[in-house]
């Protein structure tokens, strides 16, 4: 048996880059791992953030293998995109300010993976190779519910400006932000051009109270 995430959650995965769209997502299970970037760092130059992600590929292409080579009920599937909740302490959510931003780094799963796969899976891994980042790695659900999301298309540089606009939707439409911005990154900016990239840019949303 084969199954494709990404296709079964297109309207998750796969929004629109013409215009922001509601979506209610719903409960999944995903591997994550948290932590910071300093203010005199980049994503590209923390090493804390480029071995939190080196982690959660190891071991959910461990856990893709396990699933596909078990002798009952072997299932193949595609592993999914890299993912990103980002936030600060003041909840200030302002890209310009020199505040160290928190994040959770995670890789969506499908449903059959369970918390003992996981946990075997980073046995193996720590036999192999041990590093810090393993042993931060979690399995846990996660239901990030009322969101508003669009489809970025562009450098990282230009989110900004597409998140404006998510804004201005979500207040023309009685909505506010709330949570964390989640961004999915279906581009890799190692190889691909900056232009070319493609980020889903996704953030949780509440009902405006008006007085």
């Amino acid at each position: 048996m084969k199954i494709d995430l990404r296709k079964e959650l297109k309207h998750l995965y796969a929004p629109s880059a013409k215009k922001v769209e509601i979506v209610d997502v719903p409960n999944f299970h995903f591997v994550m791992i948290d932590g910071a970037i300093r203010p005199d760092e980049t994503p590209e130059t923390s090493q804390e953030f480029q071995d939190a992600i080196g982690a959660l590929y190891g071991v959910s292409y461990t856990l893709k293998f396990m699933s596909k080579l078990r002798k009952t009920n072997p299932v193949d599937y595609t592993v999914m995109a890299l993912e990103g909740l980002w936030w600060t302490d003041s909840g200030e959510f302002n890209w310009s300010k020199q505040e160290e931003w928190k994040w959770t780094m995670m890789i969506l799963q499908p449903d059959h993976i369970t918390a003992e796969m996981f946990h075997e899976a980073l046995q193996q891994l720590k036999k192999k190779r041990d590093t810090p980042a393993l042993s931060r790695l979690r399995f846990e659900d996660f239901r990030e519910g009322l969101c508003v999301q669009i489809m970025h298309v562009g450098p990282y540089s230009g989110e900004p400006q597409t998140i404006e606009r998510m804004m201005a939707f979500a207040q023309e439409n009685g909505l506010r932000f709330c949570g964390k911005h989640h961004e999915i990154y279906l581009g890799d900016p190692r190889r691909a051009k900056p232009e070319k990239l493609r980020t889903v840019l996704r953030h949780p949303v509440e009902k405006e109270v008006r007085s």
